[in-house]
Protein backbone atom coordinates (compact mmCIF):
# COMPACT_ATOMS: atom_id res chain seq x y z
CA UNK A 1 0.00 0.00 0.00
CA UNK A 2 1.29 3.44 -0.88
CA UNK A 3 3.44 5.07 1.74
CA UNK A 4 2.66 2.88 4.92
CA UNK A 5 5.01 1.05 6.28
CA UNK A 6 3.76 -2.52 8.18
CA UNK A 7 4.29 -2.96 12.05
CA UNK A 8 4.60 0.96 12.13
CA UNK A 9 1.66 1.36 15.46
CA UNK A 10 2.25 2.97 18.47
CA UNK A 11 0.12 1.97 21.80
CA UNK A 12 -1.65 4.99 23.09
CA UNK A 13 -3.63 5.41 25.81
CA UNK A 14 -6.57 7.80 25.21
CA UNK A 15 -7.65 10.19 27.43
CA UNK A 16 -10.33 12.76 26.21
CA UNK A 17 -9.54 16.94 25.38
CA UNK A 18 -12.54 17.51 28.14
CA UNK A 19 -11.34 18.32 31.57
CA UNK A 20 -12.04 15.23 34.05
CA UNK A 21 -13.61 12.79 31.61
CA UNK A 22 -11.86 9.43 31.97
CA UNK A 23 -12.78 6.28 29.88
CA UNK A 24 -15.01 3.93 31.94
CA UNK A 25 -12.98 0.68 33.09
CA UNK A 26 -15.69 -1.09 31.33
CA UNK A 27 -15.04 0.09 28.06
CA UNK A 28 -11.33 0.12 28.81
CA UNK A 29 -11.55 -3.31 29.63
CA UNK A 30 -13.72 -4.42 26.51
CA UNK A 31 -11.98 -1.96 23.88
CA UNK A 32 -8.47 -1.74 23.38
CA UNK A 33 -6.47 1.40 22.93
CA UNK A 34 -6.14 2.13 19.52
CA UNK A 35 -3.28 1.70 17.16
CA UNK A 36 -1.40 5.05 16.94
CA UNK A 37 0.17 5.41 13.03
CA UNK A 38 2.12 8.73 12.98
CA UNK A 39 2.56 10.78 10.05
CA UNK A 40 5.67 9.76 9.23
CA UNK A 41 4.18 6.29 9.07
CA UNK A 42 1.65 7.29 6.31
CA UNK A 43 0.98 8.65 2.85
CA UNK A 44 -1.91 10.67 3.76
CA UNK A 45 -1.76 14.53 2.92
CA UNK A 46 -3.60 17.20 3.80
CA UNK A 47 -2.75 18.58 -0.08
CA UNK A 48 -5.52 15.22 -0.73
CA UNK A 49 -8.12 16.40 1.40
CA UNK A 50 -11.05 18.74 0.29
CA UNK A 51 -10.55 22.09 1.64
CA UNK A 52 -13.89 22.40 2.55
CA UNK A 53 -13.50 19.02 4.63
CA UNK A 54 -10.04 20.57 6.36
CA UNK A 55 -12.49 23.48 6.86
CA UNK A 56 -14.94 22.25 8.74
CA UNK A 57 -12.31 19.44 11.14
CA UNK A 58 -10.22 22.82 11.60
CA UNK A 59 -13.43 24.54 13.19
CA UNK A 60 -14.56 22.05 14.98
CA UNK A 61 -11.24 21.85 16.07
CA UNK A 62 -10.82 25.16 17.70
CA UNK A 63 -14.10 25.13 18.94
CA UNK A 64 -12.40 22.56 21.45
CA UNK A 65 -13.80 19.71 20.01
CA UNK A 66 -12.57 16.26 18.28
CA UNK A 67 -12.24 16.36 14.84
CA UNK A 68 -11.50 13.14 12.53
CA UNK A 69 -11.47 12.09 9.00
CA UNK A 70 -13.34 8.86 9.29
CA UNK A 71 -14.56 6.20 6.66
CA UNK A 72 -14.08 5.66 3.26
CA UNK A 73 -11.88 8.77 2.56
CA UNK A 74 -9.27 7.59 4.81
CA UNK A 75 -9.55 4.06 3.58
CA UNK A 76 -9.18 5.80 -0.51
CA UNK A 77 -6.21 7.67 0.75
CA UNK A 78 -4.53 4.97 2.26
CA UNK A 79 -4.62 3.02 -1.12
CA UNK A 80 -3.80 6.24 -3.46
CA UNK A 81 -7.11 6.29 -4.40
CA UNK A 82 -9.14 9.63 -4.74
CA UNK A 83 -12.02 10.37 -2.89
CA UNK A 84 -15.15 11.21 -4.34
CA UNK A 85 -16.72 11.80 -0.67
CA UNK A 86 -15.47 13.29 3.21
CA UNK A 87 -17.14 12.37 5.81
CA UNK A 88 -15.93 13.71 9.99
CA UNK A 89 -16.63 12.43 12.82
CA UNK A 90 -16.79 14.60 15.96
CA UNK A 91 -17.59 14.59 19.58
CA UNK A 92 -20.16 17.83 19.21
CA UNK A 93 -23.51 17.16 19.15
CA UNK A 94 -25.67 18.02 16.16
CA UNK A 95 -26.88 21.14 17.86
CA UNK A 96 -23.24 21.98 18.62
CA UNK A 97 -22.30 21.17 14.46
CA UNK A 98 -25.40 23.36 13.24
CA UNK A 99 -24.19 26.11 15.65
CA UNK A 100 -20.85 26.10 14.23
CA UNK A 101 -21.89 26.35 10.90
CA UNK A 102 -24.41 28.68 9.39
CA UNK A 103 -24.10 26.84 6.07
CA UNK A 104 -25.28 23.41 7.80
CA UNK A 105 -28.20 21.63 8.41
CA UNK A 106 -29.74 18.87 10.59
CA UNK A 107 -30.72 15.52 8.50
CA UNK A 108 -31.97 11.98 9.32
CA UNK A 109 -34.59 10.18 11.44
CA UNK A 110 -32.21 7.13 11.97
CA UNK A 111 -29.40 8.34 13.07
CA UNK A 112 -29.13 12.48 13.39
CA UNK A 113 -26.28 14.27 11.53
CA UNK A 114 -25.50 17.35 10.05
CA UNK A 115 -24.95 18.18 6.29
CA UNK A 116 -22.46 21.11 6.02
CA UNK A 117 -22.91 22.45 2.36
CA UNK A 118 -20.33 24.62 0.12
CA UNK A 119 -21.50 24.86 -3.07
CA UNK A 120 -21.96 21.78 -4.74
CA UNK A 121 -19.87 20.05 -1.88
CA UNK A 122 -21.22 18.55 1.18
CA UNK A 123 -19.44 17.55 4.10
CA UNK A 124 -21.30 15.26 6.15
CA UNK A 125 -20.25 15.22 10.07
CA UNK A 126 -21.72 12.83 12.58
CA UNK A 127 -21.36 12.50 16.19
CA UNK A 128 -20.10 9.57 17.95
CA UNK A 129 -22.03 6.45 18.39
CA UNK A 130 -22.56 5.42 21.95
CA UNK A 131 -22.75 1.49 22.37
CA UNK A 132 -25.71 2.07 24.74
CA UNK A 133 -27.42 0.52 27.95
CA UNK A 134 -30.55 -1.33 28.06
CA UNK A 135 -32.17 1.97 29.55
CA UNK A 136 -30.55 4.30 26.73
CA UNK A 137 -31.92 2.02 24.33
CA UNK A 138 -35.40 1.81 25.69
CA UNK A 139 -35.44 5.93 24.85
CA UNK A 140 -33.40 6.08 21.94
CA UNK A 141 -32.84 3.26 19.91
CA UNK A 142 -35.34 0.80 18.56
CA UNK A 143 -34.73 -2.74 16.94
CA UNK A 144 -37.31 -4.45 15.37
CA UNK A 145 -38.19 -7.51 17.42
CA UNK A 146 -38.93 -9.34 14.19
CA UNK A 147 -35.90 -8.93 12.32
CA UNK A 148 -33.39 -7.26 14.31
CA UNK A 149 -32.58 -4.28 12.17
CA UNK A 150 -32.20 -1.35 14.00
CA UNK A 151 -34.80 1.23 12.96
CA UNK A 152 -33.73 4.16 15.18
CA UNK A 153 -30.31 4.60 16.94
CA UNK A 154 -29.29 8.47 18.10
CA UNK A 155 -27.37 7.20 21.11
CA UNK A 156 -24.41 9.57 20.96
CA UNK A 157 -21.09 8.40 22.62
CA UNK A 158 -17.17 8.43 22.39
CA UNK A 159 -14.89 7.61 20.11
CA UNK A 160 -14.09 4.24 21.56
CA UNK A 161 -17.10 3.02 21.08
CA UNK A 162 -18.68 4.57 17.74
CA UNK A 163 -15.48 2.63 15.84
CA UNK A 164 -17.84 -1.14 17.13
CA UNK A 165 -20.95 0.66 15.33
CA UNK A 166 -18.96 0.85 12.03
CA UNK A 167 -19.39 -1.74 9.24
CA UNK A 168 -16.36 -3.03 8.07
CA UNK A 169 -12.63 -2.53 9.51
CA UNK A 170 -11.43 -0.85 6.13
CA UNK A 171 -14.11 1.59 6.55
CA UNK A 172 -13.02 2.15 10.58
CA UNK A 173 -10.11 4.22 10.25
CA UNK A 174 -9.97 7.89 12.07
CA UNK A 175 -7.42 10.57 10.75
CA UNK A 176 -7.05 12.86 13.48
CA UNK A 177 -6.41 16.70 12.37
CA UNK A 178 -4.75 17.66 15.92
CA UNK A 179 -1.69 15.82 14.93
CA UNK A 180 -2.19 14.07 11.31
CA UNK A 181 -1.81 10.61 12.92
CA UNK A 182 -4.38 7.41 11.86
CA UNK A 183 -6.30 5.88 14.90
CA UNK A 184 -6.99 2.04 13.89
CA UNK A 185 -9.01 0.27 16.63
CA UNK A 186 -9.91 -2.98 14.54
CA UNK A 187 -6.99 -3.90 12.21
CA UNK A 188 -8.42 -1.99 9.20
CA UNK A 189 -4.90 -1.28 8.31
CA UNK A 190 -3.86 -4.72 7.96
CA UNK A 191 -7.27 -5.95 6.57
CA UNK A 192 -6.74 -2.95 3.67
CA UNK A 193 -3.00 -4.09 3.19
CA UNK A 194 -4.41 -7.50 2.85
CA UNK A 195 -7.18 -6.23 0.49
CA UNK A 196 -9.61 -8.42 2.97
CA UNK A 197 -13.33 -6.85 3.57
CA UNK A 198 -13.94 -7.84 7.01
CA UNK A 199 -17.11 -6.38 9.14
CA UNK A 200 -16.62 -5.47 12.63
CA UNK A 201 -18.03 -7.85 15.48
CA UNK A 202 -20.85 -10.84 14.32
CA UNK A 203 -21.39 -11.08 10.71
CA UNK A 204 -25.43 -12.29 11.69
CA UNK A 205 -26.02 -9.86 14.24
CA UNK A 206 -24.68 -7.01 12.20
CA UNK A 207 -26.52 -7.73 8.79
CA UNK A 208 -29.47 -8.67 10.56
CA UNK A 209 -29.44 -5.10 12.57
CA UNK A 210 -29.61 -3.36 9.29
CA UNK A 211 -29.37 -5.52 5.56
CA UNK A 212 -28.15 -3.04 3.56
CA UNK A 213 -24.41 -4.20 5.28
CA UNK A 214 -24.90 -7.22 2.54
CA UNK A 215 -25.33 -4.82 -0.07
CA UNK A 216 -22.45 -2.86 0.97
CA UNK A 217 -20.45 -6.09 1.40
CA UNK A 218 -20.69 -6.60 -2.72
CA UNK A 219 -20.41 -3.19 -3.42
CA UNK A 220 -17.16 -2.46 -1.36
CA UNK A 221 -15.43 -5.84 -2.44
CA UNK A 222 -16.75 -4.89 -6.01
CA UNK A 223 -15.24 -1.88 -6.13
CA UNK A 224 -11.79 -2.14 -4.09
CA UNK A 225 -11.34 -5.57 -5.54
CA UNK A 226 -11.02 -6.79 -1.78
CA UNK A 227 -11.56 -10.52 -0.81
CA UNK A 228 -14.91 -10.57 1.72
CA UNK A 229 -14.08 -12.81 4.74
CA UNK A 230 -14.94 -16.14 4.82
CA UNK A 231 -17.50 -15.69 8.44
CA UNK A 232 -19.91 -12.87 5.83
CA UNK A 233 -19.22 -15.07 2.55
CA UNK A 234 -20.92 -17.78 4.48
CA UNK A 235 -23.81 -15.73 6.47
CA UNK A 236 -24.85 -13.49 3.80
CA UNK A 237 -26.51 -16.05 1.34
CA UNK A 238 -28.63 -17.15 4.62
CA UNK A 239 -29.76 -13.90 5.12
CA UNK A 240 -30.17 -12.12 2.04
CA UNK A 241 -34.11 -12.40 2.27
CA UNK A 242 -33.87 -9.44 4.93
CA UNK A 243 -33.37 -7.43 2.35
CA UNK A 244 -37.03 -8.12 1.20
CA UNK A 245 -37.98 -5.29 4.25
CA UNK A 246 -35.31 -2.61 3.56
CA UNK A 247 -37.42 -0.04 2.36
CA UNK A 248 -37.53 0.67 -1.42
CA UNK A 249 -36.35 4.24 -1.38
CA UNK A 250 -33.29 3.29 0.66
CA UNK A 251 -32.85 0.50 -2.48
CA UNK A 252 -32.84 2.95 -4.79
CA UNK A 253 -29.76 4.68 -3.14
CA UNK A 254 -28.38 1.17 -2.82
CA UNK A 255 -28.67 0.97 -7.02
CA UNK A 256 -27.23 4.00 -7.71
CA UNK A 257 -23.91 3.41 -5.93
CA UNK A 258 -23.58 -0.41 -6.90
CA UNK A 259 -24.55 0.66 -10.47
CA UNK A 260 -23.74 4.62 -11.37
CA UNK A 261 -19.74 4.56 -9.85
CA UNK A 262 -18.19 2.50 -12.51
CA UNK A 263 -18.15 -1.00 -11.15
CA UNK A 264 -21.62 -1.76 -11.75
CA UNK A 265 -20.26 -5.07 -13.37
CA UNK A 266 -18.22 -6.47 -10.57
CA UNK A 267 -21.11 -5.24 -8.20
CA UNK A 268 -23.48 -7.66 -10.44
CA UNK A 269 -21.52 -10.77 -9.96
CA UNK A 270 -20.91 -10.21 -6.27
CA UNK A 271 -24.36 -10.01 -6.03
CA UNK A 272 -25.47 -13.12 -8.04
CA UNK A 273 -23.08 -15.16 -6.30
CA UNK A 274 -24.15 -14.55 -2.54
CA UNK A 275 -27.75 -14.88 -3.67
CA UNK A 276 -28.81 -11.10 -3.34
CA UNK A 277 -29.62 -9.72 -6.67
CA UNK A 278 -33.04 -11.99 -7.14
CA UNK A 279 -34.35 -9.27 -4.03
CA UNK A 280 -33.47 -6.42 -5.77
CA UNK A 281 -34.73 -7.61 -9.59
CA UNK A 282 -37.15 -11.03 -8.49
CA UNK A 283 -38.36 -10.97 -12.41
CA UNK A 284 -34.98 -10.33 -13.51
CA UNK A 285 -33.31 -13.30 -11.69
CA UNK A 286 -36.05 -15.77 -12.89
CA UNK A 287 -35.41 -14.63 -16.26
CA UNK A 288 -31.92 -15.49 -16.57
CA UNK A 289 -32.12 -18.57 -14.66
CA UNK A 290 -28.83 -20.22 -12.75
CA UNK A 291 -26.77 -20.57 -15.96
CA UNK A 292 -24.18 -18.02 -17.69
CA UNK A 293 -25.95 -17.77 -21.12
CA UNK A 294 -26.48 -15.56 -23.63
CA UNK A 295 -28.95 -13.70 -21.04
CA UNK A 296 -26.09 -13.35 -18.27
CA UNK A 297 -23.99 -12.01 -21.78
CA UNK A 298 -26.23 -9.65 -22.53
CA UNK A 299 -26.95 -7.48 -18.92
CA UNK A 300 -23.13 -8.36 -18.80
CA UNK A 301 -22.10 -6.23 -21.73
CA UNK A 302 -24.44 -3.25 -20.83
CA UNK A 303 -22.81 -3.14 -17.60
CA UNK A 304 -19.61 -3.09 -18.83
CA UNK A 305 -20.77 0.02 -21.45
CA UNK A 306 -21.92 1.17 -18.41
CA UNK A 307 -18.63 1.52 -16.38
CA UNK A 308 -16.76 2.40 -19.79
CA UNK A 309 -18.84 5.43 -19.67
CA UNK A 310 -18.24 6.17 -16.07
CA UNK A 311 -14.31 5.83 -16.60
CA UNK A 312 -14.20 7.88 -19.73
CA UNK A 313 -16.51 10.84 -17.63
CA UNK A 314 -19.41 10.31 -19.75
CA UNK A 315 -23.23 10.93 -18.54
CA UNK A 316 -25.15 7.88 -17.90
CA UNK A 317 -28.41 7.50 -16.15
CA UNK A 318 -30.33 4.90 -13.94
CA UNK A 319 -32.80 4.66 -16.54
CA UNK A 320 -31.08 2.89 -19.21
CA UNK A 321 -29.36 -0.15 -17.06
CA UNK A 322 -32.96 -0.05 -15.02
CA UNK A 323 -34.68 -0.82 -18.65
CA UNK A 324 -32.02 -3.30 -19.48
CA UNK A 325 -32.52 -5.31 -16.55
CA UNK A 326 -36.62 -5.59 -17.35
CA UNK A 327 -36.05 -6.03 -21.04
CA UNK A 328 -35.90 -9.54 -21.14
CA UNK A 329 -39.03 -10.22 -18.74
CA UNK A 330 -40.94 -7.93 -20.40
CA UNK A 331 -40.22 -9.01 -23.82
CA UNK A 332 -41.62 -12.87 -22.84
CA UNK A 333 -44.21 -11.64 -20.79
CA UNK A 334 -45.58 -9.40 -23.93
CA UNK A 335 -44.91 -12.56 -26.18
CA UNK A 336 -47.34 -14.92 -23.80
CA UNK A 337 -50.10 -11.92 -24.05
CA UNK A 338 -49.15 -11.74 -27.72
CA UNK A 339 -49.93 -15.41 -27.96
CA UNK A 340 -53.54 -14.93 -26.35
CA UNK A 341 -54.43 -12.41 -28.87
CA UNK A 342 -53.42 -8.98 -27.97
CA UNK A 343 -51.90 -7.12 -30.60
CA UNK A 344 -47.72 -6.83 -30.61
CA UNK A 345 -47.71 -3.39 -29.43
CA UNK A 346 -50.56 -3.45 -26.74
CA UNK A 347 -48.49 -6.56 -25.53
CA UNK A 348 -45.58 -4.56 -24.82
CA UNK A 349 -46.67 -1.88 -23.67
CA UNK A 350 -48.99 -3.13 -20.90
CA UNK A 351 -46.21 -5.78 -20.38
CA UNK A 352 -43.46 -2.48 -20.03
CA UNK A 353 -45.79 -1.04 -17.91
CA UNK A 354 -46.70 -4.00 -15.45
CA UNK A 355 -43.56 -4.58 -14.89
CA UNK A 356 -42.10 -1.10 -14.03
CA UNK A 357 -44.85 -0.99 -11.48
CA UNK A 358 -44.11 -4.59 -9.85
CA UNK A 359 -39.85 -3.59 -9.57
CA UNK A 360 -40.79 -0.22 -8.15
CA UNK A 361 -42.40 -1.59 -5.71
CA UNK A 362 -39.29 -3.22 -4.82
CA UNK A 363 -36.94 -0.43 -5.85
CA UNK A 364 -38.45 3.08 -5.51
CA UNK A 365 -37.77 4.27 -9.07
CA UNK A 366 -38.90 7.97 -9.16
CA UNK A 367 -40.85 8.94 -12.31
CA UNK A 368 -38.47 10.60 -13.66
CA UNK A 369 -36.66 7.70 -14.54
CA UNK A 370 -39.45 5.15 -15.00
CA UNK A 371 -41.57 6.75 -16.86
CA UNK A 372 -38.65 7.07 -19.80
CA UNK A 373 -37.36 3.48 -18.99
CA UNK A 374 -40.56 2.33 -19.69
CA UNK A 375 -41.02 4.20 -23.13
CA UNK A 376 -37.51 3.38 -23.95
CA UNK A 377 -38.86 -0.62 -23.46
CA UNK A 378 -42.21 -0.01 -25.40
CA UNK A 379 -39.90 1.52 -28.29
CA UNK A 380 -37.91 -1.36 -29.14
CA UNK A 381 -40.87 -2.59 -31.54
CA UNK A 382 -40.76 0.72 -33.24
CA UNK A 383 -37.77 -0.25 -34.81
CA UNK A 384 -39.28 -2.99 -37.21
CA UNK A 385 -40.92 -0.27 -39.48
CA UNK A 386 -38.55 1.23 -41.46
CA UNK A 387 -40.77 3.15 -44.20
CA UNK A 388 -42.75 6.19 -44.01
CA UNK A 389 -43.11 9.66 -41.95
CA UNK A 390 -43.91 7.33 -38.93
CA UNK A 391 -39.95 6.40 -39.05
CA UNK A 392 -38.92 9.53 -39.75
CA UNK A 393 -40.97 10.69 -36.26
CA UNK A 394 -39.48 8.09 -34.46
CA UNK A 395 -36.01 8.77 -35.65
CA UNK A 396 -36.40 12.74 -34.41
CA UNK A 397 -38.25 11.98 -31.55
CA UNK A 398 -36.95 12.72 -27.23
CA UNK A 399 -36.32 8.89 -27.04
CA UNK A 400 -34.62 7.45 -29.78
CA UNK A 401 -31.12 7.81 -29.16
CA UNK A 402 -31.99 5.20 -25.44
CA UNK A 403 -34.12 3.55 -27.27
CA UNK A 404 -31.47 2.73 -30.12
CA UNK A 405 -28.68 1.57 -27.64
CA UNK A 406 -31.18 -0.60 -26.20
CA UNK A 407 -31.53 -2.25 -29.77
CA UNK A 408 -27.55 -2.72 -30.23
CA UNK A 409 -27.07 -4.16 -26.68
CA UNK A 410 -30.39 -6.68 -27.77
CA UNK A 411 -28.30 -7.52 -31.43
CA UNK A 412 -25.08 -7.96 -30.17
CA UNK A 413 -26.48 -10.68 -27.88
CA UNK A 414 -28.66 -12.04 -30.81
CA UNK A 415 -31.95 -10.99 -29.36
CA UNK A 416 -32.58 -8.65 -32.24
CA UNK A 417 -31.38 -8.79 -36.01
CA UNK A 418 -27.92 -7.39 -36.41
CA UNK A 419 -28.76 -6.13 -40.12
CA UNK A 420 -31.58 -4.00 -38.51
CA UNK A 421 -29.42 -2.33 -36.06
CA UNK A 422 -26.67 -1.31 -39.20
CA UNK A 423 -30.14 -0.53 -40.66
CA UNK A 424 -30.26 2.37 -38.60
CA UNK A 425 -27.30 2.85 -37.59
CA UNK A 426 -26.43 4.01 -41.27
CA UNK A 427 -29.31 6.48 -41.41
CA UNK A 428 -28.75 8.26 -38.61
CA UNK A 429 -25.32 8.96 -40.78
CA UNK A 430 -27.19 10.33 -43.36
CA UNK A 431 -28.21 14.09 -44.58
CA UNK A 432 -32.14 14.87 -43.97
CA UNK A 433 -32.38 14.24 -47.88
CA UNK A 434 -31.01 11.33 -48.01
CA UNK A 435 -32.78 10.01 -45.10
CA UNK A 436 -36.26 10.74 -46.61
CA UNK A 437 -35.48 8.98 -49.80
CA UNK A 438 -34.58 5.76 -47.91
CA UNK A 439 -37.64 5.99 -46.28
CA UNK A 440 -39.63 6.21 -48.77
CA UNK A 441 -40.52 9.50 -48.87
CA UNK A 442 -40.73 13.07 -50.96
CA UNK A 443 -38.40 15.62 -50.97
CA UNK A 444 -37.96 17.46 -47.53
CA UNK A 445 -39.12 21.12 -47.06
CA UNK A 446 -37.42 23.99 -46.08
CA UNK A 447 -37.96 23.08 -42.28
CA UNK A 448 -36.60 19.42 -42.96
CA UNK A 449 -33.80 20.59 -44.51
CA UNK A 450 -32.88 22.47 -41.29
CA UNK A 451 -33.22 18.46 -39.35
CA UNK A 452 -29.59 16.60 -39.21
CA UNK A 453 -29.70 12.57 -37.96
CA UNK A 454 -28.97 12.22 -34.54
CA UNK A 455 -25.77 9.86 -34.84
CA UNK A 456 -23.90 12.62 -33.06
CA UNK A 457 -26.01 12.24 -30.18
CA UNK A 458 -23.90 11.35 -26.46
CA UNK A 459 -25.40 8.08 -26.10
CA UNK A 460 -26.64 5.84 -23.63
CA UNK A 461 -29.75 7.19 -23.14
CA UNK A 462 -28.12 10.32 -21.99
CA UNK A 463 -30.97 12.30 -24.20
CA UNK A 464 -33.71 10.69 -22.13
CA UNK A 465 -33.23 12.36 -19.49
CA UNK A 466 -31.75 15.71 -19.32
CA UNK A 467 -29.44 16.76 -16.62
CA UNK A 468 -29.18 14.00 -14.98
CA UNK A 469 -25.47 13.20 -15.36
CA UNK A 470 -24.25 10.67 -12.15
CA UNK A 471 -20.92 11.28 -10.99
CA UNK A 472 -17.84 8.93 -11.35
Amino acid sequence: MPGLRAGCYYRYAWQSHKPGFLLTDSIQADHPAPQIIPRSEHNISRADISRHALKVLYRLKDAGYQAFLVGGSVRDLLLGRHPKDFDVATDAHPEDVRALFGNSRLIGRRFRLAHVRFGSEIIEVATFRGLGTEEVASEHREVSAETGRLIRDNVYGSIEEDVWRRDFTANALYYNIADFSIWDFTGGVADIQARRLRIIGDPETRFREDPVRMLRAARFAAKLGFELDPASARIIPQLASLIDGVPPARLFDEFMKLFQSGHALQSYRQLRQYGLFEHLFPTTAAWLGPGTDARGRFLEAALASTDARVAADRPVTPMFLLGVFLWGPVADRAAAQAAQGMSDFQALAVAAADLTREQTERIAVPRRFSIPMREMLQLQIRFDKTRGARALAFLESKRFRAAYDLLLLRAAAGNADAGLAQWWTTLQGLSPEEQRRELGLGRAGPAGRRRRGRGGRRGHGADAVEGDRQPA
